[in-house]
């Protein structure tokens, strides 16, 4: 009896330590095998090196999964194609792990946001650290879709060119470059340049140079000192007092609102210029102007005698007013009454 004891706290012992194990397994990642996954590839016309599996897969930074193969064109899809005829592209397929509403709304949104620009790119996480796939929105035009003739086993997410491989390429044609140029021909040319202004420093009068230097500094020294004479005289004090006055004046004239009355009535008057111009009543006051013009012309041209006989007559009427005028200066009683005026006897004399 105590050995079949033994024999089932024995057993009861071994199944409570693996549904233990279990238990941690299923906590430490067997919880992934029943959350819901959305799985895409892209392809690579370039070097993915740096890239392994489970690489986190990042959306503009936010973690959505992590790299789930990375294989050959030429093995997933391309095996029955003529070598030469084949792309050798890198497939590079990811799973995404959300919960299942947000993979259903991933899904439902995928095919719209490829279109707009969705690519996927290759980065570093941070200047030595681990590259990872990363997903951003670029220009479609500029990044379109690489070509190939299969069907894709997942979504296919078309790729951007790392700036990695960039920044690699850059340098590899600026190496080109530099074997290109004549090395030898440039270290002559500035050897040359160096030798021509070794010699003309050494035919340059530096000790006339460096008179004028101190007479030139002497002056600039007398100049400040002048300056300062001036600028502590106090007519300046006053003047910029003065100035300050002014501007003090003319910020009370300008928040004056009987100004900015004026400013409104004078752009009212111009806004109703403007538009009696643009209406054509201008216009049509002119021409009526010149046609009147024309016809006083006309009817000084035809009439120019009996114009310059009725001017005769007005200056004789003139002279004739003019006269009369003075005779009534002299004798308003006779003008009036009719006759001389009698004459006055005065006294001494006899008539």
């Amino acid at each position: 009896m105590s050995d079949q004891k033994n024999y089932g706290r024995l057993g009861l012992f071994v199944l409570v330590a693996v549904a233990t194990l279990f238990g941690i397994l299923f906590i430490l990642g067997g919880r992934s095998l029943f959350q819901p996954t959305y799985e895409f590839e892209t392809y690579f016309n370039e070097s993915v090196a740096g890239l392994d599996l489970g690489a986190p897969v990042r959306f503009r930074g936010v973690p959505l999964g992590q790299v789930s193969d990375i294989a050959l064109s030429t093995t997933e899809y391309e095996y029955g194609v003529p070598i030469d005829k084949r792309r050798n592209y890198i497939v590079v397929r990811a799973k995404v792990s959300l919960e299942r509403y947000r993979i259903e709304r991933l899904a439902h949104d995928a095919s719209a946001m490829i279109k707009a620009g969705l690519r996927a790119q290759t980065q570093l996480a941070g200047i030595t650290g681990q590259q990872y796939l990363g997903l951003d929105m670029f220009d479609a035009a500029k990044y379109p879709p690489l070509p190939f003739d299969w069907a894709p086993k997942y979504t296919y997410v078309p790729s951007a060119p790392s700036l990695t491989s960039a920044i690699i390429a850059n340098v590899q044609t600026f190496l080109s470059q530099l074997d290109k140029a004549n090395i030898q021909t440039l270290a002559a040319d500035i050897d040359a340049l160096a030798v021509t202004l070794n010699r003309k420093a050494s035919e340059l009068p530096v000790a006339e140079l460096s008179a004028e230097l101190s007479s030139v500094l002497k002056e600039a020294r007398q100049a400040l000192g002048h300056i300062d004479g001036v600028v502590t005289r106090p007519e300046i004090d006053t003047l910029l007092r003065n100035l300050a006055d002014a501007s003090g004046h003319l910020d009370g004239l300008l928040a004056n609102p009987g100004l900015k009355q004026s400013v409104d009535n004078v752009a009212d008057v111009t806004d109703r210029l403007r538009k009696f111009a643009a209406s054509g009543e201008l216009d049509r006051t002119v021409r009526r102007i010149d046609e009147a013009a024309a016809r006083i012309n006309g009817l000084i041209r035809d009439n120019q005698y009996d114009v310059r006989v009725i001017v005769q007559d007005l200056r004789t009427t003139a002279d004739n007013l003019r006269t009369l005028s003075d005779n009534l200066k002299r004798n308003p009683a006779g003008m009036l009454l009719g006759g001389p005026p009698e004459r006055i006897q005065l006294p001494g004399k006899t008539p």
